[in-house]
Protein backbone atom coordinates (compact mmCIF):
# COMPACT_ATOMS: atom_id res chain seq x y z
CA UNK A 1 0.00 0.00 0.00
CA UNK A 2 1.04 3.72 -0.32
CA UNK A 3 0.34 5.76 2.77
CA UNK A 4 0.95 8.83 1.29
CA UNK A 5 -2.03 8.17 -1.27
CA UNK A 6 -4.59 7.08 1.75
CA UNK A 7 -5.54 10.42 2.59
CA UNK A 8 -4.37 9.98 6.28
CA UNK A 9 -2.75 13.63 6.37
CA UNK A 10 -5.61 15.12 4.59
CA UNK A 11 -7.82 13.70 7.02
CA UNK A 12 -5.96 14.42 10.26
CA UNK A 13 -5.89 18.01 9.08
CA UNK A 14 -9.35 18.47 7.80
CA UNK A 15 -9.92 17.14 12.45
CA UNK A 16 -7.73 19.50 13.78
CA UNK A 17 -7.12 22.38 11.67
CA UNK A 18 -10.31 24.27 11.49
CA UNK A 19 -11.21 23.40 8.00
CA UNK A 20 -14.18 22.03 9.14
CA UNK A 21 -16.98 24.66 9.09
CA UNK A 22 -18.89 23.04 11.98
CA UNK A 23 -16.80 21.10 14.31
CA UNK A 24 -16.57 17.63 14.13
CA UNK A 25 -19.10 17.31 11.07
CA UNK A 26 -17.41 16.34 7.86
CA UNK A 27 -20.94 16.78 6.45
CA UNK A 28 -19.70 20.42 6.26
CA UNK A 29 -16.07 19.87 5.25
CA UNK A 30 -13.78 21.64 2.28
CA UNK A 31 -10.52 21.51 1.33
CA UNK A 32 -8.40 24.84 2.47
CA UNK A 33 -6.24 24.34 -0.64
CA UNK A 34 -3.27 24.60 2.01
CA UNK A 35 -0.45 22.13 1.66
CA UNK A 36 2.84 21.13 3.32
CA UNK A 37 5.48 18.74 1.73
CA UNK A 38 7.40 16.45 3.93
CA UNK A 39 9.62 14.84 0.96
CA UNK A 40 12.57 15.87 2.28
CA UNK A 41 12.18 14.12 5.52
CA UNK A 42 9.79 11.15 4.54
CA UNK A 43 9.08 10.00 1.54
CA UNK A 44 5.85 7.49 2.20
CA UNK A 45 4.38 9.36 5.59
CA UNK A 46 1.86 7.85 7.19
CA UNK A 47 0.36 9.38 9.91
CA UNK A 48 0.63 13.61 11.06
CA UNK A 49 -0.11 14.16 14.36
CA UNK A 50 -0.58 17.77 16.05
CA UNK A 51 0.43 19.91 19.37
CA UNK A 52 -2.86 20.34 21.46
CA UNK A 53 -2.62 24.30 20.74
CA UNK A 54 -1.46 23.74 17.02
CA UNK A 55 2.09 25.14 17.14
CA UNK A 56 3.67 21.74 16.07
CA UNK A 57 3.66 19.17 13.54
CA UNK A 58 4.84 15.22 13.55
CA UNK A 59 5.34 13.54 10.82
CA UNK A 60 6.77 9.70 10.32
CA UNK A 61 6.32 6.49 7.96
CA UNK A 62 7.98 3.38 6.60
CA UNK A 63 10.15 5.16 4.80
CA UNK A 64 12.50 6.04 7.65
CA UNK A 65 10.76 4.80 10.46
CA UNK A 66 11.32 8.08 12.49
CA UNK A 67 9.41 10.81 13.63
CA UNK A 68 9.67 13.91 12.17
CA UNK A 69 9.05 17.25 14.17
CA UNK A 70 7.85 20.26 12.62
CA UNK A 71 7.08 24.20 13.96
CA UNK A 72 3.88 26.49 12.86
CA UNK A 73 4.10 30.08 12.84
CA UNK A 74 0.48 30.59 13.09
CA UNK A 75 -1.41 28.13 14.64
CA UNK A 76 -3.48 25.25 12.98
CA UNK A 77 -1.93 26.56 8.95
CA UNK A 78 0.34 23.67 7.89
CA UNK A 79 1.33 26.67 5.05
CA UNK A 80 3.37 28.17 7.99
CA UNK A 81 5.23 24.55 8.87
CA UNK A 82 9.15 24.21 8.94
CA UNK A 83 11.23 21.91 9.70
CA UNK A 84 12.56 21.61 13.32
CA UNK A 85 15.91 19.81 12.52
CA UNK A 86 14.43 17.08 15.17
CA UNK A 87 13.59 13.83 14.62
CA UNK A 88 13.67 10.91 16.34
CA UNK A 89 13.99 6.90 15.04
CA UNK A 90 11.97 4.21 16.04
CA UNK A 91 13.75 1.44 13.99
CA UNK A 92 15.08 -0.42 16.99
CA UNK A 93 11.75 -1.13 17.97
CA UNK A 94 9.63 -0.89 14.49
CA UNK A 95 11.15 -0.98 10.63
CA UNK A 96 7.71 -0.62 9.23
CA UNK A 97 6.57 2.06 11.06
CA UNK A 98 2.47 3.38 10.25
CA UNK A 99 0.63 4.83 13.39
CA UNK A 100 1.71 7.45 15.95
CA UNK A 101 -0.53 8.84 18.88
CA UNK A 102 0.93 11.70 21.77
CA UNK A 103 -0.33 12.02 25.22
CA UNK A 104 -2.27 14.90 25.17
CA UNK A 105 0.32 16.66 27.88
CA UNK A 106 3.18 15.65 25.24
CA UNK A 107 5.55 13.91 27.78
CA UNK A 108 4.71 10.17 25.90
CA UNK A 109 3.89 8.66 22.40
CA UNK A 110 3.13 5.22 21.12
CA UNK A 111 3.66 3.96 17.61
CA UNK A 112 2.44 0.94 16.11
CA UNK A 113 3.79 -0.46 12.73
CA UNK A 114 3.46 -3.94 10.07
CA UNK A 115 5.92 -5.32 10.81
CA UNK A 116 5.80 -6.63 14.40
CA UNK A 117 2.43 -5.47 14.85
CA UNK A 118 3.37 -4.00 18.61
CA UNK A 119 2.30 -1.26 20.29
CA UNK A 120 5.66 0.56 21.70
CA UNK A 121 5.88 3.12 24.35
CA UNK A 122 8.09 6.53 24.47
CA UNK A 123 8.40 9.20 26.90
CA UNK A 124 9.72 12.43 26.28
CA UNK A 125 12.13 14.05 28.99
CA UNK A 126 11.17 17.71 27.41
CA UNK A 127 7.05 17.82 26.44
CA UNK A 128 6.43 18.18 23.00
CA UNK A 129 10.13 17.51 21.93
CA UNK A 130 10.79 14.52 19.99
CA UNK A 131 14.78 14.61 20.77
CA UNK A 132 14.20 14.23 24.35
CA UNK A 133 12.40 11.14 23.61
CA UNK A 134 13.37 7.27 24.89
CA UNK A 135 11.92 3.85 24.64
CA UNK A 136 10.35 2.99 28.03
CA UNK A 137 10.87 -0.59 27.42
CA UNK A 138 7.64 -1.17 27.22
CA UNK A 139 5.29 -2.61 24.61
CA UNK A 140 2.01 -4.75 23.76
CA UNK A 141 1.16 -6.68 20.90
CA UNK A 142 -1.86 -6.79 18.57
CA UNK A 143 -1.37 -9.93 16.62
CA UNK A 144 -4.14 -11.77 17.79
CA UNK A 145 -6.59 -8.99 16.62
CA UNK A 146 -4.72 -7.32 13.82
CA UNK A 147 -2.30 -8.70 11.61
CA UNK A 148 -1.34 -5.49 9.53
CA UNK A 149 -1.87 -2.54 12.28
CA UNK A 150 -1.79 0.93 11.05
CA UNK A 151 -3.19 3.40 12.98
CA UNK A 152 -3.67 4.28 16.87
CA UNK A 153 -6.12 6.07 18.91
CA UNK A 154 -6.14 6.70 23.23
CA UNK A 155 -9.02 7.83 25.03
CA UNK A 156 -7.87 10.71 27.12
CA UNK A 157 -7.67 9.46 30.64
CA UNK A 158 -5.22 7.19 28.84
CA UNK A 159 -7.56 4.17 30.12
CA UNK A 160 -8.25 2.65 26.95
CA UNK A 161 -6.53 2.39 23.83
CA UNK A 162 -7.80 2.17 20.01
CA UNK A 163 -6.19 0.20 17.04
CA UNK A 164 -6.86 -0.18 13.27
CA UNK A 165 -5.62 -2.08 10.33
CA UNK A 166 -5.71 -3.08 7.05
CA UNK A 167 -6.35 -6.83 7.60
CA UNK A 168 -8.97 -7.55 9.83
CA UNK A 169 -10.67 -3.95 8.71
CA UNK A 170 -12.12 -3.37 12.44
CA UNK A 171 -11.39 -0.82 15.48
CA UNK A 172 -10.20 -3.30 18.30
CA UNK A 173 -10.67 -1.70 21.33
CA UNK A 174 -7.89 -2.78 24.95
CA UNK A 175 -8.10 -1.55 28.66
CA UNK A 176 -5.30 -0.32 30.00
CA UNK A 177 -5.14 -0.91 33.81
CA UNK A 178 -2.83 1.28 34.74
CA UNK A 179 -3.20 4.67 32.28
CA UNK A 180 -0.94 5.25 30.08
CA UNK A 181 1.27 1.73 30.61
CA UNK A 182 0.63 -0.01 27.65
CA UNK A 183 1.57 -3.19 29.05
CA UNK A 184 -0.91 -3.34 31.37
CA UNK A 185 -3.45 -3.45 27.94
CA UNK A 186 -6.03 -6.33 27.72
CA UNK A 187 -8.34 -6.49 24.45
CA UNK A 188 -12.11 -5.62 25.40
CA UNK A 189 -14.25 -5.39 21.97
CA UNK A 190 -13.94 -4.28 18.18
CA UNK A 191 -16.29 -2.55 15.56
CA UNK A 192 -16.19 -4.13 11.89
CA UNK A 193 -15.39 -0.90 9.43
CA UNK A 194 -15.25 -3.62 6.17
CA UNK A 195 -18.36 -1.92 4.81
CA UNK A 196 -16.90 1.58 4.39
CA UNK A 197 -13.08 0.69 4.01
CA UNK A 198 -11.66 -2.88 3.65
CA UNK A 199 -8.01 -0.97 4.25
CA UNK A 200 -7.89 1.09 6.67
CA UNK A 201 -4.88 3.05 8.34
CA UNK A 202 -6.00 5.45 10.74
CA UNK A 203 -8.36 6.39 13.81
CA UNK A 204 -9.00 9.82 15.40
CA UNK A 205 -11.36 10.57 17.92
CA UNK A 206 -12.85 13.34 19.07
CA UNK A 207 -11.66 14.61 22.64
CA UNK A 208 -15.36 13.56 24.43
CA UNK A 209 -15.10 9.81 23.39
CA UNK A 210 -19.06 10.35 21.24
CA UNK A 211 -16.99 10.31 17.77
CA UNK A 212 -14.51 8.53 15.72
CA UNK A 213 -13.04 9.06 12.08
CA UNK A 214 -11.28 6.45 10.52
CA UNK A 215 -9.45 6.50 6.87
CA UNK A 216 -7.71 3.67 4.29
CA UNK A 217 -6.16 3.27 0.91
CA UNK A 218 -9.24 1.79 -0.90
CA UNK A 219 -11.45 4.71 -0.72
CA UNK A 220 -9.16 7.97 0.15
CA UNK A 221 -11.98 8.69 1.86
CA UNK A 222 -12.59 10.14 5.98
CA UNK A 223 -15.35 7.90 7.64
CA UNK A 224 -17.42 9.09 10.58
CA UNK A 225 -19.22 7.41 13.57
CA UNK A 226 -20.51 7.62 16.62
CA UNK A 227 -20.65 6.14 19.98
CA UNK A 228 -23.69 6.43 22.07
CA UNK A 229 -22.00 5.43 24.78
CA UNK A 230 -18.85 7.55 24.78
CA UNK A 231 -15.32 5.23 24.31
CA UNK A 232 -17.31 2.74 23.78
CA UNK A 233 -16.85 1.48 20.36
CA UNK A 234 -19.25 -1.50 20.82
CA UNK A 235 -21.74 0.93 21.07
CA UNK A 236 -20.52 2.31 17.64
CA UNK A 237 -22.33 3.14 14.45
CA UNK A 238 -21.62 4.70 11.09
CA UNK A 239 -23.35 8.28 10.66
CA UNK A 240 -23.79 7.31 6.62
CA UNK A 241 -20.99 10.68 6.79
CA UNK A 242 -17.85 10.62 4.95
CA UNK A 243 -15.24 13.39 2.88
CA UNK A 244 -13.48 12.24 -0.15
CA UNK A 245 -9.98 13.13 -0.03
Amino acid sequence: TNPAASGTSSGATLLLDGGVASAYDLANASYDSVSFSVASQETTPAFVRFKTDGTKMYVGGSGNDTVYQYSLSTTWDISTASYDSVSFSVASQENNLRGLYIKPDGTKFYTIGIQADVVYQYSMSTAWDVSTASYDNKSFSVSSQEGEAQGISFKQDGTKMFIVGSLGDEVNEYSLSTAWDVSSSSFTTNFVISGQDSNPNDIYFKPDGAKFWVTGDTNNTVFQYSCSTAWDISTASYDSVSFSV
